[in-house]
């Protein structure tokens, strides 16, 4: 059985890229500039179920991913969270923030999300796969 993406992750994000280890996708919230990276592992839901290797390669990519999207943003701060309850496939969520955005300084989580409409959906996928070449 090859990998697959959660239908839930399918359905809320937006395919930007494929890294070694993981998949990039862009959330459909436009509140924040947010990604997720999906290791390309089945039956894997916690970091503690990849292999050493994978595991490191795990946090390589984080910090990658991060630094671009600190850059690109130009923000100050990056939250990097995994929780997995609503969805148990293991994935990491990489958000930039800033002061003046709709939950600061709370969770991403305590808004409600807003997607993107078609026009800023096209805008920000370019600019994010432009990086992510």
């Amino acid at each position: 059985m090859a990998f697959k993406i959660n239908k839930k992750l399918l359905k809320s994000s937006h395919h930007i890229a494929e890294l070694r280890l993981c998949s990039l996708r862009l959330h459909d919230n436009s509140k924040f500039p947010w990604v997720i990276l999906i290791p390309k592992r089945k039956n894997v839901t916690d970091i503690s179920d990849l292999n050493f290797k994978d595991q490191f390669s795990l946090m390589k990519e984080i910090v990658y991913v991060s630094k671009i999207m600190k850059k690109m943003f130009k923000t100050n701060k990056i939250n990097t969270e995994k929780i997995g309850n609503l969805v148990p496939q293991l994935h990491i969520h990489i958000i930039a923030r800033t002061k003046t955005d709709s939950s600061w300084p709370l969770s991403v989580w305590v808004v409600k999300s807003k997607k993107y409409n078609q026009s800023a959906l096209n805008k920000i996928l370019k600019k994010v796969r432009d990086r992510f070449k």
